[in-house]
């Protein structure tokens, strides 16, 4: 019994020894010294972005009036005309108003009230006989006072029924005139009205603005559709562009025309490239960056909007210059050279390699510093 528990010690020890051998060999593996020379290469300085692939003249579409979507006229994915209905909304309220405003045009107009005027203008001649009747009998009475005839009470009376119809006679006109501007005012409001009815029908139907395709169409017959909410998203069925999302930190780096070298997702392995086109000059508070546009310098092939895209902004190229990966740069100002820090003037980074000014040469072996 004592022999068997010997061995199986031994055995034990054998085995312990042997993981702790692989465990140092994989230690040692890891702590080799990583070393490189340094080359002679093209480095370029960039601006990393990330954006969407849109379609020229893309836009969200909103109807201008709040009611139920009635009919849509252009399936997902057909072509459109500027101009051309793409949807309606019912109507019939909106119709029952127009027929209302007709029917206030027509009580309000000056031909339906040509009796009012007519009433008003036999006034004023009356007013005016009366008036012209009055200044001859006051006339006559002057005279027969001249002549001793009658008494001062008369001709007092006679002048006191003259301003009457005086006065009687200017309101009969200033009535005349009201009722001429009233129904005038009241003709033309009621006309505008109708005109205005009558042009919000046109609101109940949707129309695109521009040439291109319907993309995507959120609502369903029998919907509400309101003014806040975008019903339809339509765009130029064969053009895009590249939207872009850049930092405010390198926003001032941007400047029109720069070449971006593209890659997608629905494109792997493909790159492309583009020209920054547009800047949008108002930096968005909420994620503190700036919108731009690409235009692509050959557009490939199977594109849709919304495709999700990332871009690099080439900011600067430098060719054949000496370079070393960052990740053997320290402190981003030494290099190590067997254990001696050796201290290098960098220029030009991007996310793999920095240019070294100053400081070694291609026949400097440099080691990767330990993390």
């Amino acid at each position: 019994m004592v022999t068997v528990r010997s061995t199986t010690q031994k055995g034990y020890l054998v085995l312990i020894s042997g993981i702790l051998l692989i465990i140092l060999f994989f230690e040692a593996c890891k702590t080799k010294e990583e070393k490189i020379f340094p080359k002679n290469e093209d480095i370029t300085l960039s601006v990393y972005a990330s954006g969407l692939v849109k379609s020229k003249t893309q836009y969200q579409v909103y109807s201008s009036m709040t009611g139920i979507l009635k009919e849509i006229l252009v399936e997902e994915g057909g072509q459109v005309k500027k101009g051309q209905a793409i949807a309606r909304l019912s109507d019939v309220t909106q119709k029952l108003n127009v027929e209302n405003a007709r029917a206030q045009e027509d009580y309000n107009s000056i031909f339906s009230n040509t009796e009012k005027i007519e009433q008003a203008k036999k006034e004023v001649e009356l007013a005016r006989i009366k008036l012209d009747n009055e200044k001859s009998l006051l006339k006559r009475q002057k005279e027969l006072w001249a002549d001793g005839i009658g008494s001062k009470n008369d001709l007092d009376n006679k002048i006191l029924s003259l301003e009457n119809a005086q006065t009687n006679f200017n309101a009969s006109q200033l009535h005349l005139n009201d009722l001429e501007k009233q129904l005038k005012f009241l003709a033309q409001q009621s006309k505008r009205n109708a005109e205005i009815s009558n042009a919000t029908m046109n609101d109940y139907t949707i129309k695109s603005e521009v040439n291109g395709r319907l993309y995507s169409f959120t609502k369903n017959i029998g919907e509400m559709i309101n003014t806040v909410n975008p019903i339809a998203t339509i765009g130029d069925s064969n053009g895009f562009i590249v939207e872009l999302e850049i930092d405010e930190f390198d926003i001032s780096k941007i400047t029109l025309g720069q070449k971006v070298i593209l890659s997608m997702d629905s494109h792997k392995g493909d790159v492309d490239e583009a020209e920054v086109s547009k800047i949008e000059p108002l930096m968005k508070e909420k994620t503190r960056s700036f919108t731009i546009e690409a235009n692509f310098i050959k557009q490939p092939t199977h594109l849709y909007p919304n495709l999700s895209v990332e871009g690099n902004i080439v900011i600067q190229i430098k060719k054949n210059t000496l370079t070393i990966p960052r990740n053997y740069l320290i402190d981003n100002s030494y290099v190590l050279i067997g254990k001696n820090k050796i201290k290098v003037v960098t220029g030009l980074m991007d996310y793999d390699k920095v240019e070294i000014l100053k400081g070694i040469s291609m026949s400097d072996e440099i080691t990767k510093p330990l993390k």
